[in-house]
């Protein structure tokens, strides 16, 4: 069992900027791949970005590269997304994941979940 919660959401202008984190429990947090998701209302869930077990490689989606940044640190059982030049079409919630089978890309079968924090974009 892997125990996700995140946290770091809230209201920015565009432009702004904002860092979530998502602390693990449960298992050795080095073993497996980490990623975000997010999901708009009235849209489906999309992937936005991955990391290895190790922070060694990572991958993004075409719509947030550039501007987002995913990174963890093993020490701290903790994953984060620094977000940049946010912008309106960013505004969702957001959730981190857990890939304890696969390497986390591509996108698969992620089996652990947290309960999203709410990012809002807006003047």
């Amino acid at each position: 069992q892997v125990q996700l919660v995140e946290s770091g959401g809230g209201l920015v202008k565009p432009g702004g900027s904002l860092r979530l984190s998502c602390a693990a429990s449960g298992r050795n947090f080095s073993d497996y791949a980490m990623g975000w998701f997010r999901q708009a209302p009235g849209k489906e869930r999309e992937f936005v970005a991955a990391i290895s077990w190790s922070g060694y490689s990572t991958y993004y989606a075409d719509s947030v590269k550039g501007r987002f940044t995913i990174s963890r640190d093993n020490a701290k059982n903790t994953e984060y997304l620094q977000m940049n030049s946010l912008k309106p079409e960013d505004t969702s919630a957001y959730y981190c994941a857990a890939d304890t089978q696969y390497t986390g890309w591509p996108p698969k079968a992620y089996d652990y979940w947290g309960q999203g924090t709410r990012v809002t974009v807006s003047s």
